[in-house]
């Protein structure tokens, strides 16, 4: 397993989601320790991409004992045409947690994962999401790849050197 089931870093646990994470969430139960906005739409898109016990699966962001908002992969790495081995993330936190460097964090914790198996990271993002290209930007998403079918731009980090 690349990652951890609970990636720890500076300020915030990434915890993967738990069955029971899960079906609150499926049926619009709040639990204790979620902020006000959480779930968000795109945190309850994520719930399609839960399998049980997979490490490249939806996680939460929290900091301290509040659930901020969700980040995993859309499954687990793959080998792209390069034959190198690439996984797709995702991220996003509840308005009131932005601008705090609470994403970045978050993506470089799971990152350090990725990094020390050789795995290759790709994001898409709106082109007027400036915040999170900015996060990407400051992670080293480095090469972009253009816009897919919706638009977004789709950046990619490179596996960092000696990984």
């Amino acid at each position: 397993m690349v990652l951890p089931a609970v990636v720890v870093t500076e300020r915030l646990r990434l915890p993967l989601w738990t069955a029971d994470d899960v079906a609150a969430l499926r049926a619009g139960v709040r639990r204790p320790g979620w902020h006000a906005d959480f779930p968000r739409r795109d945190d309850l898109d994520a719930v399609t991409l839960w399998r049980d016990g997979d490490p490249w699966g939806p996680r939460s962001i929290v900091r301290g004992s509040t659930v901020l908002g969700s980040i995993g992969f859309f499954g687990p790495a793959e080998e792209a045409a390069d034959g190198v081995e690439e996984a797709e993330v995702g991220y996003g936190l509840v308005a009131e947690a932005r601008g705090w460097g609470f994403a970045t964090e978050a993506l470089l914790g799971l990152l350090a994962g990725t990094d020390a198996a050789g795995v290759r990271v790709r994001a898409s993002v709106r082109p007027d999401n400036t915040a999170s290209i900015r996060v990407l930007a400051t992670c080293r998403f480095t090469e972009l790849r253009g816009a897919d079918e919706e638009g977004q731009l789709v950046m990619a980090r490179p596996v960092r050197d000696g990984a």
